[in-house]
């Protein structure tokens, strides 16, 4: 079938009805092919909201568009193999050998990197990406349930325009700070991280990348590995520990009261499993005010920067009478204290907006 032969509009719905990735490598027939597929698709384009490379504990990404009930794979990047390839490509100057594999109700191409090269080949087929889809989609790097064992933690590429998230699993006799400090020095500041320290107790720096990451999710048995309610920059924070001392928490709610820390954040929960937590203690030790009791509080709620368990897109609801406001600005934040849980929730608005919402 020759494509040019057909009316633009013919041509637009042949094109609409193609997979991702049959477009992706009709792209690379000629400049012409890969204009036509790019505005008369752009609204399809624009319609998809993220792409995602999916990362296995081999670190080869199956680049994605998440979708119901199956996502829609677009390519994946594989290893070097001595397998004849079936073509090859150049993808934004670099010349790429690609097998074509079988899937389930799937078929895709494999490009065939060598380790040395498997860097500069991914940021090639990104800025390709970033050209052919464009940059009103998300894109996002994902690597999920890796175990960082001694001297050996994956590596994430310097790309544009992209998030960074990792789901870490620290073996339990993991106990290499140095090297686990420089994968965060070295790689771009995260926008997630899910991950279980286990037994490791050597603290990291104050200054360390991992405090700017903007949303963590974190199981520990003390809250002092990380120190996240000392040195916390990011906006959303979801610990279960073991031990916490209350002294702690207090301090937590007022370095935030008085402005001295934690501007950027908008939601923290506190989960203490092997410890009692004292509602009472807590509120003495922060001060806080109260909506009156015969009116309705708001419900502080936010989207999750990350969803690790793909279970609710939005934070768990702070319903709650109790609450702080920061000397800086005046903004507040929902407190409140259940279930061995501290929960923080910060409005965007000022004591007066934020009583005004109460009904």
């Amino acid at each position: 079938m020759i494509l040019s032969k057909y009316p633009y509009l013919v041509q637009q719905e042949i094109l609409h009805n193609m997979e991702y990735t049959d477009l992706f490598l009709l792209s690379f027939v000629s400049t012409r092919m890969k204009k036509l597929i790019k505005s008369s698709q752009m609204n399809r384009f624009k319609s998809i909201g993220s792409i995602v490379y999916g990362v296995d504990k081999k670190e080869q990404p199956c680049v994605y568009i998440p979708d119901k009930p199956f996502n829609k794979t677009i390519m994946r990047i594989g290893d070097y193999t001595e397998t004849k390839s079936d073509f090859q490509l150049n993808v934004y100057g670099k010349i790429i050998d690609f097998r074509l594999f079988t899937g389930y109700h799937c078929l895709y191409p494999v490009a065939s990197i060598h380790p040395s090269q498997k860097e500069c080949v991914i940021k090639s087929i990104h800025n390709y990406f970033l050209d052919f889809f464009g940059n009103y989609v998300e894109y996002h790097w994902r690597v999920e349930n890796f175990e960082a064992v001694e001297y050996y933690i994956p590596t994430i590429p310097q790309l544009k325009n992209v998030s960074f998230g990792i789901s870490m699993y620290l073996n339990v006799l993991f106990a290499d700070m140095k090297n686990l400090e420089k994968f965060f020095s070295s790689s771009p500041v995260l926008k997630s991280i899910k991950i279980n320290p286990k037994k490791t107790t050597e603290p990291f720096s104050p200054d360390s990348k991992f405090y700017q990451i903007e949303s963590i999710e974190i199981q520990q048995l003390r809250h002092t590995f990380p120190a996240l309610l000392s040195h916390f920059q990011g906006k959303q924070a979801f610990i279960r520990c073991g031990l916490c001392e209350i002294l702690d928490l207090i301090a937590f709610v007022n370095k935030w009261k008085s402005g001295e820390a934690f501007q950027n954040l908008e939601y923290l929960t506190m989960r203490i499993v092997c410890d009692r937590v004292s509602r009472t203690k807590i509120l003495n030790g922060i001060g806080p005010k109260y909506i009156d009791d015969a009116k309705q509080p708001p419900t502080h709620s936010v989207p999750k920067l990350q969803d690790w368990s793909n279970s609710n897109r939005y934070t768990d609801p702070i319903i709650s009478h109790c609450y702080v406001v920061r000397e800086t600005d005046n903004r507040v934040a929902s407190v409140s204290i259940r279930s061995n849980t501290l929960y923080f929730g910060v409005w965007n608005k000022t004591e007066e907006e934020f009583l005004r919402m109460a009904n």
